[in-house]
Formats: C-alpha cells, sequence, structure tokens
C-alpha cells in the first residue's frame, strides 16, 4: 500500500463503517426503569462499499440502530436501509455512486438513477417509521424488524431530514431544498402531512440562493426558513471544484411565513453569515418570534469556495428575535450559552411553545478532547446549566428526552443516547436522569461492538 495514500477521515477510527448487520440482548449495568418502554432508533451513514476520494460524510448508505427496551432489558438490532442505490450497488459488488450524486465520480452505469441515502434521521408519524435525507422522499421501514419497506411515495418530491411534529394537530410540517429537477437549483418546498399521515400541502418558492437549508423552525403560527451561506453550484461540481461550499458575501436570510399563509407571503430578513445546522426550538410571544439555535460562526465540515476547509469553532446556542411590528427586516442576535456543542434537543411536547429545559451534545473543556465528549443540561428560563462529561477518548451521540408520562412536567423523563467507549472500541445505550444529568447514568447496555458516529434518533413509545 502507499504509504503516502491520504486517510479519508470519515472512513477512519469510530466514523469508520461496520459491515455486519446483528441482534444482541445487551448487558445492562444499573437499572433501566420499567417506565421506559418502548424503541430508540438511531439513523447514520454506513457506506456498504468503499467510497471514491472525494466521500463525504453525510453520503455514506443509511444503516439504523434499533434499542428496544421492555421491563428493564435491551434488545439491539441494526438494519441497512435498502434504498434503490443500496439495491443496485449490492447486486454490482461495489460502489457506483459518487458523493452527493456527483456525476463525475458517478458510474456512467447509473447515471440518473436515484441515489438517495436515506441516512440522516428517523421519525415515527402517522403509524409509520420513516427514515429521511436531504434530497430523497421518506423511507419506509418496518418498526420491528427495520426490513425496509420503499419510499412513500405520496410525497410526490424530496423531504427535508427535519420535519417538525405538531404536539397539538399531530401534523408533520416538512420543507425540502433543491426541490425542482435541476440540480443545485434555489427551489424551496413547504408541506404538510396530517396525523393520519396524508400529505396535505406542498407549496414551492424561491430562495435568495441554493444553499443547505439543513433544518427549519416552526412556531404554533409560522414556520422560518434559514437560507444561509453554504451554497450549492452545478457549475462547480462539474469543474471538479466543491458543490458545496462556504460563500459569507452572500449574507444569510431567513424567510418568515404564517403556517396558513401562500408562500407569496414570505417575509424575507436579513442576517450576518452564519450558519446553523439545527434548532432547538423556536416560538412566538405577540408580535415576536424567538427562535433558538445552535449557530456557528461558519459553516463547518465544508470548504470554502476555494478548496480550503473552514474553521469549526463550535456552535453555541443563541437565541434569534424576529419583531414582525419592526419594518426593519433585521435579526436580533443574543448568545444563550458559551458551551460549544450541537445536536440540540428538548421535551417535543413543547414544540412550538415557549420552553424551558434543553439538552445537547457538548465538547468538554477538557484538553484534548474533540468529540462530543459531554451531554449538556440548559434551563433557558433560569440560565443555568450542568453537564456530564464522559471519561477520556469516549464520545456521546444526541441526546433524546423521553418524559416519564405523557402528562408528566416538561422535562420530567430520561435522556437517551449511544455513546462510544473509547477504551474499549465498543458502544452503549445511555439513560440519564434528565433532571439530574451531572449525576451520571442511571444504566447502560452495552453492545459487544461499536456503533459508527452517526446523526438523528428519535424515541417510539410501546403500544
Amino acid at each position: 500500500m502507499d504509504g503516502s495514500r491520504r486517510i479519508n477521515p470519515y472512513l477512519a477510527g469510530n466514523y469508520g463503517p461496520i459491515a455486519d448487520e446483528s441482534e444482541y440482548d445487551l448487558q445492562v449495568t444499573g437499572e433501566i426503569p420499567r417506565e421506559l418502554a418502548g424503541a430508540f432508533y438511531r439513523n447514520g451513514p454506513n457506506p456498504q462499499y468503499e467510497p471514491d476520494s472525494d466521500h463525504h460524510w453525510f453520503a455514506g448508505d443509511g444503516m439504523i440502530h434499533g434499542f428496544f427496551v421492555e421491563d428493564g432489558k435491551v434488545h439491539y438490532r441494526n438494519r441497512y436501509v435498502r434504498t434503490p442505490k443500496w439495491l443496485a450497488e449490492n447486486a454490482a459488488g461495489k460502489r457506483l455512486f459518487g458523493t452527493f450524486g456527483n456525476p463525475m465520480t458517478t458510474d456512467p452505469s447509473v447515471l440518473g438513477m436515484d441515489s438517495g441515502v436515506a441516512n440522516t434521521n428517523i421519525v415515527w408519524h402517522g403509524g409509520k417509521l420513516l427514515a429521511l435525507e436531504e434530497g430523497h422522499k421518506p423511507f419506509e421501514l418496518d418498526p420491528y424488524t427495520l426490513n425496509s419497506l420503499g419510499y412513500a411515495d405520496d410525497y410526490s418530491g424530496n423531504v427535508t431530514a427535519h420535519p417538525k411534529l405538531d404536539p397539538d394537530t399531530g401534523e408533520m410540517v416538512w420543507f425540502a431544498y433543491m426541490s425542482g429537477p435541476i440540480p443545485f437549483n434555489n427551489k424551496v418546498s413547504y408541506g404538510v402531512t396530517d396525523a393520519t399521515g396524508k400529505v396535505i400541502r406542498r407549496d414551492d418558492f424561491e430562495a435568495p440562493y441554493c444553499s443547505m437549508v439543513h433544518d427549519f423552525l416552526v412556531t404554533r403560527n409560522h414556520v422560518l426558513f434559514p437560507i444561509l451561506p453554504l451554497t450549492g453550484s452545478l457549475e462547480r461540481a462539474m469543474k471538479g471544484a466543491p458543490p458545496f461550499a462556504w460563500e459569507p458575501d452572500k449574507g444569510g436570510y431567513v424567510g418568515v411565513m404564517k403556517r396558513d399563509a401562500s408562500v407569496d407571503s414570505i417575509r424575507w430578513f436579513q442576517i450576518d453569515a452564519c450558519y446553523v445546522f439545527h434548532p432547538m426550538n423556536a416560538w412566538e410571544v405577540g408580535d415576536k418570534i424567538y427562535a433558538d439555535v445552535m449557530e456557528f460562526e461558519t459553516a463547518p465540515l465544508f470548504p470554502n469556495v476555494d478548496g480550503g476547509m473552514t474553521r469549526n469553532d463550535g456552535a453555541r446556542l443563541t437565541r434569534w428575535t424576529f419583531d414582525l411590528a419592526d419594518n426593519s427586516n433585521t435579526v436580533k442576535r443574543e448568545r444563550l450559552d458559551d458551551l460549544a456543542g450541537e445536536f440540540p434537543r428538548f421535551d417535543q411536547r413543547r414544540a412550538g411553545h415557549a420552553y424551558r429545559h434543553g439538552w445537547f451534545a457538548a465538547t468538554s473543556e477538557r484538553k484534548g478532547d474533540v468529540n462530543f465528549s459531554s451531554i449538556a443540561h440548559v434551563d433557558v428560563a433560569k440560565g443555568k446549566r450542568e453537564v456530564f462529561t464522559l471519561a477520556k477518548g469516549d464520545a456521546t451521540g444526541e441526546p433524546i428526552f423521553v418524559p416519564r408520562k405523557a402528562d408528566a412536567e416538561e422535562g420530567d423523563g430520561w435522556l437517551v443516547s449511544v455513546v462510544y467507549r473509547g477504551e474499549d472500541d465498543v458502544s452503549e445505550f445511555l439513560v440519564l436522569d434528565a433532571q439530574n444529568v451531572s449525576a451520571g447514568p442511571i444504566a447502560t447496555a452495552r453492545l459487544p461492538r461499536r456503533i459508527p458516529f452517526g446523526f438523528h434518533g428519535n424515541w417510539r413509545p410501546a403500544t
């Protein structure tokens, strides 16, 4: 092997894929509360075959990791999402598709074929378990076996990986970017799926420019579309330059619209160049809309237009305020917490409403830590924070809140997450008391092997 060959960091260490689909009854340490019953699903990228040199972490094949919790016990199962891309490559026995479907690195035999990977999020809505990613339709899975059932065809186009579930109406509110037939276009779709799983709205509008719009915000009465300068360009891609790149000179915009209004009514607010992968929550009081987001100064994990990498100083919890009664169309920004982190979550029963408790995966202040080695709890009403930090070399994924019972007070329940134990090269399912995070786990369930770092997950309560 050529010793000078560059090792892609997204294929090394715990970013590297695993080859097996397995089932295990996990070894539990501590005591998992009997009231904690249901399934925790976690999605993430896991390339089936060794990718090309342009591989990006976001482009691996989707793999679902399911933790089924009942009577204090945990059963684990993982399965690939068998998308058309996965099936085509499996039949060929090799990689065929380039990163993000890049035509310059895609085998001619599959040009124009569906390249979806369904690797980013997984939600339970309308009696269906749906694996999601940026550029394709939701992909349905069996909630027990995790077997692939195919695309949900009633969406008539791609859907975001981050829909919002309205706790009052049961609706799933969603959007899509680059939703037109031409790659790297500036068309955005806004849609609604009712509580039964039926799509009842899909409307298109044009954003100020083509942006990677990973997530958006929904209140009881409004939707907010952040168009931030991580831009997409077919011209760049065809020249071998970065398809997505950081262009801060374009500035940022946030489109604000009433949920029941026409997309023609969108009002565009201006914001200085910054980037947000994930918001915490948004709500309104009178003429003001408040949005708490994890804000980066620049878009991490992606290059500048010239190919040089951007800086990644971490995201901080920041509040954006929109005054609908003010004609300035500017956004007020206020830093709420100075601890770097990502994957913000809260009690979903407060979605679109004012909230108090939030949690996120954090980078500890311990020297040498680069992964998310901590879980933070913020009380935004009191301006307080507590942190649990894992052992050196360990890393946590996104912490998911599970209420103790349906009518429990906000924040009364548990956090569940997948953690990587670096010294042993294995992963564990971790359970924390959501109101006493700093005390550490009340229970863990250990796998005999590791789960690669991934993206998002959600909890489905037992029926």
